[in-house]
């Protein structure tokens, strides 16, 4: 049984917002814009045609994490969910991680005669390079799939075949870290390379959470489809 989550449709968004400001990146992946006054989560929800119960999913979630969902009842639109997180897919691959490369290629001294700029950020782009490979397999391969079962259609394959791991994200991010933490020269100034760094550990929290959220919710609410569908 779920227990009882921490934000509700009667809570004013900005409470939400200045409760927890990672929020915001929720609310911008499911296209809900600043400006709300003091409107409830319904009423913003409501008037910029977002699913409320999904937007609360995904935010308890992102609070309290498993406790929050007990995995035995959708209480959200899996078709919201699924936007939200190609949404998600969007803002990693074309927006964060290119924004990084750039601050990235500024706070590096590749005129040294060292090669360890240069091994960073290759290893930046390997990084950038695996996740993006994983999430336009979910796009082109796990949203398809998932929209056939909507249809009712006896699609091949299941979830759990095509639910790809996150292991790979996880090790090439950690070992991008270390070799900034443990391997590049100490300089005067370090402002830039110590922001970059710092939107690095963001970036990661952010993919581990997108992470969770695919395991947690989605994953299951399309397990559940696929019973309903081979058993109609």
């Amino acid at each position: 049984m779920n227990i009882e989550r921490t934000y509700r449709p009667t809570d004013k968004m900005s409470d939400l917002i200045s409760d927890n400001f990672s929020l915001l990146m929720v609310m911008s992946r499911f296209g809900l814009s600043l400006g709300f006054g003091d409107k409830t989560v319904k009423e913003v929800c409501e008037s910029q045609n977002v699913d409320c119960e999904t937007f609360l999913a995904v935010a308890n979630f992102m609070n309290e994490g498993l406790m929050t969902y007990s995995g035995e009842v959708d209480n959200f639109s899996l078709n919201a969910l699924m936007d939200y997180l190609k949404n998600a897919h969007a803002y990693f691959i074309d927006f964060s991680l290119p924004m990084i490369r750039s601050k990235l290629i500024e706070a590096l001294d590749f005129a040294s005669t060292n090669n360890v700029s240069l091994l960073i950020l290759k290893f930046f782009d390997d990084f950038h390079d695996v996740v993006r490979k994983h999430m336009e397999f979910e796009n082109r391969s796990v949203f398809t799939y998932v929209e056939k079962l909507q249809r009712g259609e006896q699609a091949k394959g299941s979830i759990t075949s095509l639910s790809s791991k996150h292991d790979q994200i996880d090790t090439k991010i950690r070992e991008l870290k270390n070799i900034i933490i443990k391997y590049y020269p100490e300089q005067a100034n370090n402002n830039l390379l110590n922001s970059v760094l710092f939107d690095i550990f963001n970036c990661e929290q952010d993919l581990d959470m997108h992470c969770q959220i695919e395991d947690y919710l989605f994953t299951p609410a399309v397990a559940r489809l696929e019973r309903r569908v081979r058993h109609e």
